[in-house]
C-alpha cells in the first residue's frame, strides 16, 4: 500500500508541475486545438492549448523509472505508449502546421499505428507472453502465437477506442484514470508485477492533468496523449495476460467505438442516424447533458466495472 501511495502521489506531483508549465508555453508556441464546426457545443473552444498529453506521460514515465526496476515487459510497454505518443504528436502537429484538423492521413496513422501493435504482438510471442486470464476467475489458457493477429486486434481497438473517447473536457483523462487504477491494482493482486507501478503513475499523472481539463478546460490532451494511453491500456493488459479485461474495465472505450461503428453502418445502409451524433458522449451532449455529468457519469461506470474485476480476490 505504501508503494502504491507513493507512486499516485510521486506521479501526481510531477505532472501538478508539468502541466501547469506546458499550458503558458503552449500558449505561447501558439498550440492551440481547432474545433470541429459541426459540434456547436464547442464553438467557444478554439485556441485553448493541446498536446497536453506530453506533460502527463513525461510525469508518468518518469515517475515510474524513478520507483521501479522494472523487468522487461514493464520497459517495452514504457516505450510502446511512447511510441504511440510519437504518433499523436505528429498528427497533433501536422494539424497544427496546416491549421485544419487533418493531421496524418488516415492510412498514416494505421500504418503507424499496425507498425507498433506487430512489433508488440511479436515480441509477446518470442517472450511467451501469450498467455490469457479469465476475468472473475483464476483461469486462463495459452493461445500460443495467436497472439499475433489477437495482439494486433487489441491494439488497434483499443488505441483507437480512447482518442474516440477523448472529446469532452475531462472525459478520457477520469476514464482512463480509473482504467489504470483498476488494471494496476488486478496487476498487483496476480502477481506484484512491475507494470502495476506504471499503471498507478498513469493514475496519479492523469489526476493532475484532471485539474486542468475538467470543464472548462485549459488544456487538451490531443491525439499525443490519447493514442499514447491506449497503447499503455493494450500493452499492460496483453503483457500481463489481462488483455480479456479491456473490454469490462473500459467498457466507456468501447461505447465510444461501437456508437461510431452502428452509426455508419446504419446510415450507410439506410440514410437516417441512431444517434444524434457519434461517439455516443456527443448524442447525450446533444440530448441536453452537461460536459461534466457524461464525464462523471463515464468515470462512475468506469471505477465499478473496474473494482468488480478484483472481487476474485477478495
Amino acid at each position: 500500500m505504501r508503494e502504491i501511495l507513493i507512486c499516485l502521489l510521486l506521479s501526481f506531483a510531477l505532472s501538478l508541475a508539468l502541466c501547469a508549465a506546458a499550458i503558458p508555453l503552449l500558449r505561447r508556441l501558439h498550440a492551440g486545438q481547432n474545433i470541429l464546426s459541426y459540434v456547436k457545443e464547442h464553438k467557444d473552444k478554439g485556441g485553448t492549448p493541446t498536446m497536453g498529453g506530453l506533460a502527463f506521460v513525461l510525469a508518468a514515465s518518469v515517475s515510474a523509472l524513478l520507483l521501479c526496476r522494472g523487468d522487461k515487459p514493464f520497459y517495452v510497454a514504457l516505450a510502446v505508449g511512447v511510441g504511440y505518443l510519437l504518433v499523436g504528436f505528429l498528427d497533433d502537429l501536422l494539424k497544427k502546421l496546416r491549421g485544419s484538423n487533418l493531421g496524418l492521413r488516415p492510412y498514416q496513422k494505421i500504418v503507424f499505428q499496425l507498425a507498433v501493435a506487430v512489433i508488440a504482438s511479436v515480441y509477446c510471442c518470442l517472450e511467451g507472453l501469450t498467455v490469457l486470464s479469465v476475468p472473475y476467475t483464476r483461469l486462463s489458457f495459452d493461445i500460443g502465437w495467436w497472439m499475433l493477429p489477437f495482439g494486433v486486434l487489441v491494439f488497434l481497438a483499443t488505441v483507437n477506442s480512447v482518442n474516440l473517447t477523448d472529446g469532452l473536457d475531462g472525459l478520457a483523462g477520469s476514464v482512463s484514470a480509473f482504467f489504470f487504477l483498476a488494471l494496476g491494482a488486478l496487476v498487483f493482486l496476480q502477481d506484484g508485477g512491475a507494470s502495476s507501478v506504471l499503471c498507478f503513475c498513469l493514475t496519479g499523472a492523469l489526476g493532475a492533468y484532471l485539474v486542468f481539463n475538467t470543464n472548462r478546460a485549459s488544456v487538451f490532451m490531443g491525439d499525443t496523449g490519447s493514442l499514447s494511453l491506449g497503447g499503455f491500456a493494450a500493452s499492460i493488459a496483453l503483457f500481463s495476460g489481462n488483455a480479456l479485461v479491456i473490454p469490462i474495465a473500459g467498457a466507456a472505450f468501447v461505447l465510444s467505438s461501437i456508437s461510431v461503428i452502428l452509426q455508419v453502418i446504419y446510415y450507410k445502409k439506410t440514410g437516417k442516424r441512431i444517434f444524434l451524433m457519434a461517439p455516443v458522449h456527443h448524442h447525450f451532449q446533444e440530448k441536453g447533458y452537461s460536459e461534466a455529468k457524461i464525464s462523471y457519469t463515464y468515470a462512475i461506470l468506469t471505477a465499478v466495472l473496474g473494482a468488480t474485476l478484483l472481487l476474485p480476490f477478495v
